[in-house]
This record gives structure tokens, C-alpha cells and sequence, in this order.
């Protein structure tokens, strides 16, 4: 008997996981899975675009192996990979720009938005790539990335990851964020990290935040209930986050950061489709 040979009676067994996803973002998906083989004349697939659809959302909700997908479905797992990435690549292209999602904020009559930062953890990397990814504010190694989200806390707006060491201010200075804000007659509560942020404090505040202690100064009976109700009023976007989490295939990404920005904002519109169902 040849040692490469299989034991007598072992099968690949194949199991069920339910995927807690409304029928309205599978839809999403797969509509968007459809159209792209229609521009591409190629409307024969291995699949079925509901079923890539399912496979790719298993593999992004649940962090489900690649490998594991491809057998358990009877692809290849090379397959499985090419479908996540050009699902992801299409639902990315359908999140908003900054300046179109403040906008569309003040149209319907909001006048404030939420701002904060989270890191989203990643493997440690080789060489340089390490030291830049450690955040010593979060002692862990990861991608910094800001969000918007309106009042309710719905996630309107994520920024381009950088790598863990970058601070909140100066990711929020690259991409303009309070000239955006002034051009769509729009504010933004933010947390202490954010002080120093708003270039016209006095003449034109935009970035409303608590006051900070200093040696010289102790916070007075007004100010600290101040700080207690801008923090009430930005628990909200906690919300937002944790909706974005819930897809675990952030729990440890392995990928640089132009690929996490895609990643990110692909599931910034899943997030958005499951909270509107």
C-alpha cells in the first residue's frame, strides 16, 4: 500500500454555516456580479452570480478560508481568490466620495456629522513595513483609517488607511477634511484627539471638541460637562464601527494599506446595506 494513499473510509465532508445577511445586500452583490459579466460579454461562470455572491459574503463576513470555500463549493481555490477581489473592487467603487456624502448630509437636513479614528489590526509584517504599522497609542500593529458617520451613527465616509503610527490630525489634514465641512455648511463633534484640528477656531469653527487639563489649567465644573455631553453625543459613532467589525475578515488583515482602503470600503457599503434593510 502506497504511504500517499488516503486511510480506509475518509471522505471530505462538507458542513452548513448560516450567514446572517439579508436577502437585499446577497441582491446587491449579485446584481453587481451580473452586470460586470454582461460589460464583459462573459455570462458563463463557474457559477452562478447568487452563488459567487454567497461564497464571497461566507469569505468576508466570516473570514472563511479560501480553501476551504473552493472545496467546499468544487473550485478552485485560485477561483475563489479572482472572485473576492473583483467583488470587492465593485462594491468599492460604489462608496462615497467625502465631498458628495457631506453633501448629501445637508441636503437632508443634517448639521452635524461624527468624526473619530479606529486602527484595524494586522499581521506583523518583514522589514520596514513593521515599524511603520505599530501604533504605540494602541501597542499593536495596524492600519490607522478615519470615519464620518451622521448622528444615528451610519457610517457615511471612510478615509484612505494609513499605516498605524500616523496620527489622527494629520490624516484628517491630508484629506481636507474641514474644508469639506465649511463647503457643505456642516460641523463635526470629535473626541480630544482631534484638538488642534480647526484652522479657524474663532472665526469659523467646524470641529467642535472637549477641552483638555493642562498643568496650568484644571477643567472647570462647566467644561467637564461639556466634555460629558460631547462625548454623550459621539457615543453614536461607535455603532458605526462595530457594524463595520462585524465583518471578521478585519479581525487580522494581511494585506498593505491600498489594498485594506479597498477592502474598507467595500464593506463600508455592505454595512450600509445591512443597516437600511
Amino acid at each position: 500500500m502506497s504511504k500517499n494513499q488516503p486511510a480506509e473510509d475518509t471522505q471530505e465532508v462538507v458542513y452548513q454555516v448560516r450567514l446572517p445577511l439579508s436577502k437585499r445586500t446577497i441582491s446587491l452583490v449579485a446584481d453587481l456580479i451580473r452586470r460586470r459579466r454582461n460589460q464583459m460579454r462573459s455570462p458563463w461562470r463557474k457559477a452562478e452570480p447568487g452563488r459567487q455572491a454567497v461564497i464571497v459574503l461566507a469569505v468576508l463576513r466570516h473570514d472563511q478560508r479560501l480553501a476551504d470555500m473552493a472545496g467546499g463549493n468544487g473550485v478552485g481555490e485560485s477561483t475563489v481568490r479572482r472572485w473576492v477581489k473583483e467583488v470587492v473592487k465593485l462594491l468599492a467603487a460604489r462608496s462615497p466620495r467625502l465631498d458628495r456624502a457631506l453633501k448629501k448630509i445637508a441636503r437632508s437636513g443634517g448639521v452635524v456629522v461624527l468624526l473619530d479614528g479606529t486602527l484595524i489590526r494586522t499581521h506583523r509584517r518583514t522589514g520596514k513595513d513593521d515599524r511603520k504599522n505599530y501604533s504605540g497609542k494602541h501597542k499593536a500593529h495596524g492600519l490607522l483609517f478615519l470615519a464620518l458617520t451622521d448622528e444615528k451613527g451610519n457610517l457615511i465616509w471612510i478615509s484612505a488607511a494609513k499605516p498605524g503610527r500616523s496620527g489622527e490630525i494629520t490624516t484628517a489634514r491630508h484629506n481636507k477634511i474641514t474644508g469639506h465641512l465649511r463647503e457643505a455648511g456642516l460641523g463635526a463633534l470629535a473626541d480630544l484627539g482631534f484638538v488642534g484640528l480647526d484652522d479657524k477656531p474663532d472665526d469659523d469653527p467646524v470641529i467642535i471638541t472637549g477641552r483638555k487639563a493642562t498643568r496650568n489649567h484644571q477643567l472647570t465644573a462647566a467644561e467637564k460637562e461639556t466634555n460629558r455631553l460631547v462625548s454623550r453625543e459621539r457615543a453614536a459613532n461607535e455603532h458605526g464601527f462595530a457594524n463595520l467589525k462585524s465583518w471578521r475578515t478585519l479581525t487580522k488583515l494581511r494585506t498593505d494599506t491600498r489594498q485594506a482602503t479597498t477592502l474598507l470600503r467595500a464593506l463600508l457599503v455592505l454595512a450600509n446595506s445591512e443597516v437600511q434593510r
